[in-house]
């Protein structure tokens, strides 16, 4: 497959630039079956990240996938795909990609390292194309280098990279550290990947080691150094909670940034697709899954969980409210503490306060449900629809059995159970008729203590 991306900048064919993503890792460090880049950050795959970004700065993007990884390469599309049938090192797996590198400049990118932002890439890409530079490298300065690979400097090139088993204490002293992403033009790329051999112990063939063959070309390699935070390898369980939590921090400032109240920061989870209109207030303990839109105005309080609802403008949802995908809550309208609504439209000014379950209903605007109410919307096969008119009030503890309507400004008595449709402005009692025994109660009383004493 050779399609292009959508994001074709105009540019001749013989500077046209490649960003080639390694996305080929099994994850057998993450005790998982899913592959590396399929494992999700802030609600979608890793790898979307990178594509995402890579997108606004590469004229085209060619990922490599393993075999049978179909789904990986179904998020790839409409970018270019090729298969590594034998995983024999990061080198071999560039090398699969050489069809497709064009006659531009080709940089290389791993999926298992996404949040490498587009501006990083793009003081890459621009590197590479000044001051006669042959090969352009991705660097760091982490707080702990740990067991990094060093960058060897003279002046202002990189001499060689150097692994840290392999490293002397001096060379292990210095705080620049190798992140692995690199960028060339495409011929000179394809001929040190020829070069590059697998006399290691892994047998493999290392992508790394196209620094050594640049230096040995006489050509200059430079380094660009980037945040730690950008150039986080995951591999691990524990490091995708890490990426995790840099992803989080970035969406956190990005949705104040916008005109979002965020009252604890730290405690509200978002995710990639999340959006906050200006104005809206998040309490703490917030959780948004994917799909949400709240608009403006809206006041979202602590610990309810929102996903593929939009909400808004001027709602309130919670505390301790779960809106769950197809929930549509109008302007103004409210769901309070307690209450799940699940594939529900609430109309504008609408409300249910405390304690309740609608599922598959619409609610017209100015109704008032009472606590306790639940919407009986599954028979054990199929979903069934109920509605509720405008200015409705559906007294606590109402239990209407779907499918049924209850018209405009109806009312519905404390406890009732609703099983046929109520005419528009008419009252319905749906329960049994209460019955009184005078002095009942003390009889009753003794007889079970009776009981009790008779064994």
């Amino acid at each position: 497959m050779n399609t292009q991306t959508d994001t074709v900048v105009s540019s001749p064919a013989s500077s046209m630039s490649t960003a080639v993503i390694l996305a080929a890792g099994r994850g057998t460090r993450m005790k998982s079956e899913r592959p590396k880049v399929m494992h999700p950050l802030a609600g979608q795959p890793m790898l979307r990240y990178l594509i995402d970004n890579a997108a606004q700065v590469f004229d085209r993007i060619v990922v490599v996938v393993g075999p049978g990884m179909e789904d990986v390469a179904t998020l790839a599309a409409p970018h270019a795909v090729v298969v590594q049938h034998d995983r024999l090192g990061t080198g071999h797996a560039a090398r699969q990609a050489e069809e497709a590198f064009g006659t531009g400049d080709v940089a290389v990118l791993y999926g298992d390292n996404p949040l490498i932002t587009s501006g990083t890439m793009r003081a890459l890409l621009e590197r590479k194309r000044r001051d006669d530079t042959a090969l352009a490298l991705l660097a760091m300065e982490p707080a702990d280098p740990g067991r990094y690979g060093r960058v060897v400097m003279q002046d202002d090139q990189v001499t060689r990279i150097v692994e840290w088993a392999d490293a002397n204490d001096q060379e292990r002293a210095i705080g620049l550290c190798n992140a692995g992403v690199l960028c060339a033009s495409a011929g000179d790329f394809r001929r040190w990947l020829s070069e590059i051999r697998n006399d290691n112990a892994q047998g493999e063939y290392y992508l790394g080691d196209v620094v050594a063959c640049a230096v040995a070309d006489g050509g200059r390699v430079r380094a660009v150094v980037a945040p730690e935070d950008e150039l986080r390898g995951i591999n691990s369980r524990a490091e995708l909670a890490m990426a995790e939590a840099c992803v989080q921090a970035r969406l956190r400032q990005a949705v104040m940034a916008a005109g979002t109240t965020l009252i604890a920061p730290d405690t509200v989870f978002l995710c990639a697709d999340t959006v906050l209109e200006p104005d809206t207030v998040v309490h703490p303990h917030v959780v948004f899954g994917p799909g949400v839109h709240i608009r403006r105005g809206t006041e979202i309080h602590a610990f309810s969980h929102v996903e593929g609802a939009v909400v808004g403008p001027d709602a309130s949802i919670g505390p301790y409210a779960r809106l769950r995908p197809g929930s549509d809550v109008g302007e103004g309208a409210r769901v309070g503490n307690f209450v799940e609504i699940k594939a529900t439209t609430l109309g504008a000014g609408a409300k249910a306060s405390h304690l309740t379950y609608l599922g598959n209903a619409t609610v017209g605007s100015g109704a008032n449900i009472g606590a306790g109410t639940i919407t009986c919307n599954y028979d054990g096969v199929f979903k069934h629809q109920t509605e509720i008119g405008a200015d409705s009030f559906i007294g606590s503890d109402s239990v209407l059995v779907a499918p049924v309507r209850v018209g405009d400004g109806v009312i519905t008595a404390a406890g009732s159970v609703i099983t046929q449709d109520v005419p528009d402005g008419a009252m319905a009692f749906g329960r049994a008729r209460q019955s009184n025994r005078d002095g009942y109660a003390q009889a009753f009383r003794q007889k079970l203590k009776n009981k009790k004493e008779q064994g």
